[in-house]
């Protein structure tokens, strides 16, 4: 999967996606990820749903003609010619706590000492957050888990109609295996083709594995946040490969935008998105991040009118990571990943191995992303297994010929990418 994450509250209304759809199509996307379309609660937000079957008013042209369904299946159609396959956020852990079916269907809901429970969750610090426009569904204890297992049967029948053929499954970790497997396998029965994504960000790699095996296609990983030293990122590599292809992104809507946090640094924004994009299966790329946008995503207040005019464009630089991640089978898997030793502690070398075949490659990253760094190898082949040769892939500047003596000096935040058949 390569995603392009089209975030609606930006975008505006679904008649006005299509530049977007044929940007994303023009870089070698082939999945639209679309946040939450439905009708929300009171608090605005997209992940705070009061109708999962009707779609939200903010994102329909006005006295448009075409009922709101079918503007939503004009645009998938739109989608589709572009070759491009549609993904939604299923949000069934939770609802808007001013939604209807808290009134009619109380037993499908969570309790506590007030009434309705509210989700919540509890930061490394202590810190308690607690969402109180959100009300929790009872996936464990209902005394009408059927009626709610169907209910969101239907909600998933309601929005492939629409034309969606992915499901990222919000926070898929809170929901026990056995009613992922259920929802998952009557699915799949009427749509083969239906592809479930699983978001397990923030829990253990234990949780993510057991997630993971509940029928998910895939999952997403945490590569955004690594250091590229510490060990945590290839254990959870190495504890879920098996079980779940992972998708890695630079940035997301959860997260500050990436060219604000480096003040603008447009090769760390690079060498974030070809990291991304070959140390998984799949990546994720949220809109805007082509073009350097500052402002943070925000779930409830972002305005079309928050559409950044500025003057970067990396549009055909992840042109070309897409396309290099389309060419080698080994950046199209989880395959085999170890970090391996290097002189010089500001260079970065990852050893990427396919396990459907014999590819391989080297990523040979400078961690600074203010300084030059030197890396050297008096024999490169030592660095991989077999014999090569090697090709220098790099989606800038790539060299004609890789010397077996290899010595190369980096850029700040400059990557290479070396592969070998």
């Amino acid at each position: 999967m390569k995603i392009y994450n089209l975030f609606p509250l930006l975008a505006g209304p679904v008649s006005d996606w299509q530049p977007h759809l044929d940007r994303a199509a023009g870089m070698g996307f082939d999945w639209i990820f679309v946040n939450p379309i439905q009708k929300l609660g009171r608090s605005g937000s997209l992940y705070s749903v009061a109708d999962y079957l009707q779609i939200n008013p903010a994102l329909l042209k006005p006295r448009a003609r075409k009922p709101p369904e079918d503007q939503v299946r004009a645009m998938a159609a739109g989608a589709r010619k572009q070759g491009l396959r549609l993904m939604i956020d299923l949000v069934i852990n939770h609802c808007a706590v001013d939604s209807p079916l808290v009134k009619t269907h109380p037993k499908w809901f969570v309790r506590d000492g007030n009434g309705v429970a509210n989700p919540f969750c509890v930061e490394a610090d202590g810190n308690k957050i607690v969402w109180r426009d959100l009300a929790q569904f009872d996936h464990s204890g209902s005394a009408d888990a059927e009626g709610l297992l169907t209910y969101c049967g239907d909600v998933v029948e309601y929005l492939v109609g629409l034309g969606f053929s992915g499901f990222r499954c919000d926070a898929a970790y809170q929901i026990p295996g056995n009613f992922w497997r259920r929802l998952i396998s009557r699915t799949r029965a009427a749509h083969p083709e239906v592809s479930f994504v699983a978001e397990t960000l923030g829990c253990s790699p234990e949780q993510t594995r057991d997630t993971a095996a509940a029928g998910f296609d895939w999952i997403f990983n945490s590569a955004k946040w690594w250091d590229y030293g510490s060990p945590w990122l290839l254990e959870q590599h190495e504890l879920t490969r098996q079980i779940a292809p992972s998708i890695g992104f630079p940035e997301s809507h959860d997260t500050e935008r990436l060219f604000a946090e480096t003040n603008g640094n447009l090769e760390v924004q690079k060498q974030r998105y070809l990291f991304t994009a070959l140390f998984s299966a799949g990546v994720m790329m949220p809109m805007g991040y082509e073009f350097g946008f500052r402002k943070r995503l925000d779930v409830v207040g972002t305005r079309p009118s928050d559409w950044e005019q500025t003057d970067q464009d990396i549009t055909d630089y992840i042109t070309r990571v897409n396309t290099l991640k389309d060419a080698y089978p080994v950046f199209r898997e989880d395959g085999l990943i170890q970090c391996l030793h290097t002189a010089d502690p500001g260079v970065l070398v990852l050893w990427k191995g396919s396990t459907s075949g014999h590819n391989q490659a080297l990523l040979i990253l400078n961690r600074d992303p203010s300084n030059w760094q030197h890396f050297h190898a008096n024999d490169i082949y030592d660095h991989i297994q077999g014999p090569g040769p090697l090709a220098d892939v790099s989606p800038d500047w790539p060299m004609d010929h890789i010397p077996t003596q290899f010595s190369y000096d980096l850029p700040p935040a400059a990557a290479r990418v070396l592969v070998a058949r």
